[in-house]
């Protein structure tokens, strides 16, 4: 445990050191802001649409970190030769990897945690400064907490999507990587279209197939709760409880597969 707890703290310091990352925290926490502003352009809809941006930037900067971070975990230490030696040290590679894991998701973590903040300074603000007559015109208040369950589901999500990511770039390029992960990104959050589009064609072979990739890809539109939390709609905690036992789950069997292909790589 000391060894992955070493290998995440210093991929948590190569991050911070990333001025990418940097980049992408900035504009996430600048369009955070913004959208106060573009809110202030539909009467009455405001605080909705604040919301609404606040929690789609998190969660589409929190991806693109996961992503492009990610890919790159497992490749630079190839393409820079370090694997050898560091593979050489008293050190297992399912070690390693896992170590890689924690500290990209310490990354996410913090990086997350700071929109949020910003997040919910922009909302604080709306409601210190909005008449009483428009605050109880609002479905919640602007700082309503239960936007953190949303928040809460995408940080899971972002766990699987890096799961994802270094299961794939322990075989592929980071191009390559990238786009599979994208790609298992987007098709799962049309799981629900794809059982139906399954059911519905005549075709066995293609019908198959559909019911195959449904059940292989993981279902990401059940972390999405965004629009139930935006409109102030009830969001159960067994709902929140049990789509993270699946979330977390669904990454181990993935983080269990990229530890089995890791193991056989042969890097001679």
């Amino acid at each position: 445990m000391s060894v992955i707890g070493h290998v995440a703290v210093n991929v948590f310091k190569e991050s911070v050191r990333d001025k990418v990352l940097y980049n992408l925290v900035a504009f996430a926490v600048l369009l955070i802001s913004v959208s106060y502003l573009i809110g202030q352009l539909t009467a009455g809809q405001d605080v909705k649409i604040i919301k609404d941006l606040g929690l789609a930037s998190i969660s589409l900067f929190g991806l693109l970190i996961a992503v492009f971070i990610g890919i790159g975990l497992v490749w630079k230490e190839v393409e820079k030769k370090s694997i050898y030696t560091l593979l050489s040290k008293p050190m297992r590679r399912q070690e390693f990897l896992l170590g890689k894991y924690c500290g990209l998701v310490l990354t996410l973590i913090i990086n997350v945690s700071v929109m949020t903040l910003a997040f919910y300074a922009v909302l604080a603000y709306m409601e210190v400064t909005s008449p009483v007559n428009i605050r109880a015109s609002w479905p919640a208040p602007a700082t309503d907490l239960n936007l953190l369950k949303a928040i809460a589901l995408i940080m899971i999500e972002l766990m699987l999507v890096t799961a994802i990511a270094l299961f794939f770039s322990t075989f592929s390029s980071p191009f390559l990587s990238a786009m599979l992960t994208v790609g298992v990104w987007v098709i799962g959050h049309f799981n629900q279209d794809l059982r139906d589009f399954g059911a519905t064609i005549s075709s066995p072979i293609a019908a198959s197939v559909a019911r195959g990739i449904n059940y292989v890809v993981p279902n990401f539109a059940a972390f999405d709760v965004k629009l139930q939390v935006v409109h102030a709609q009830r969001v159960p905690f067994t709902d929140i409880a049990l789509t993270t036992l699946y979330g977390i789950a669904y990454a181990g069997f993935v983080l269990l597969g990229a530890v089995i292909v890791f193991s056989k790589r042969d890097f001679k």
